[in-house]
């Protein structure tokens, strides 16, 4: 996906497509993550879109739950959503600082040879 150490790194503007895209694919995760956390706290706790999104943004945000769920089943989905929150935050990091770790690691690559 990205250019081997022999080769010299990609101009600037390239460099910032790439990192635009992959910010893109952050935002589509983590908005597809709180789309899920809103129906299932919406579907499963009945409550409001806004306590929905609020709840979905915390626990996104690693900070955790607003309204503490009432059902089994709301339980349920909020431990299970807790622990995928937690995998989509590293895999948002990931996302986003792949494509600067690999320039900084390129350019280090690169001055050795020379």
């Amino acid at each position: 996906m990205y250019e081997p150490k022999d080769q010299p790194p990609i101009p600037s503007v390239s460099f910032a497509r790439r990192l635009a895209v992959h910010l893109g694919l952050a935002a589509c995760l983590l908005l597809a993550s709180l789309s899920a956390g809103m129906v299932g706290y919406v579907s499963l706790e009945h409550l409001s879109w806004m306590d929905a999104f609020l709840n979905s943004a915390m626990l996104l945000g690693g900070m955790g739950p607003v309204n503490l769920p009432q059902t089994e089943a709301g339980k349920l989905f909020a431990g299970i959503y807790a622990l995928y929150a937690g995998l989509v935050f590293i895999a948002t990091a990931a996302l986003v600082f792949t494509p600067i770790f690999h320039r900084v690691m390129h350019h280090f690559h690169w001055n050795e040879r020379f």
